[in-house]
């Protein structure tokens, strides 16, 4: 009976996420954090702007996962860092793509938010 009732409470989840309907949210608490402070260290420390920082984080969170957050992340972090070992992170199309995405995610957020 157990099993039965695991495998009918599996069955709309399993849809849902097929269809591209579900919200991604596998986003870690400790990324959102990360994403709000530094947004609010860029447009100031109020309470408006902690709402309007959360805000932009779920919202990027809904549009792409977390994956490629982490992937644009990490090549917008090795491009600061500069260096001849970091320039391929400067030219590579398929670097670009994962901080094209970002980008996207996050005029859409500011849209939204701000």
């Amino acid at each position: 009976m157990k099993r039965l009732l695991a495998a009918f409470l599996l069955i709309p989840l399993g849809a849902a996420a097929q269809d591209g309907t579900e919200r991604y949210n596998d986003y870690p608490t400790a990324a959102r954090a990360d994403y709000v402070f530094a947004c609010m260290a860029t447009n100031g420390n109020s309470r408006v702007v902690l709402q309007q920082c959360a805000c932009s984080i779920d919202e990027i969170a809904s549009i792409i996962p977390f994956a490629v957050y982490e992937q644009a992340e990490t090549v917008l972090s090795m491009r600061r860092s500069g260096g001849e070992r970091m320039a391929v992170f400067n030219s590579a199309v398929a670097a670009q793509k994962p901080v094209d995405d970002l980008r996207r995610a996050q005029a859409e957020a500011e849209l939204v938010c701000f």
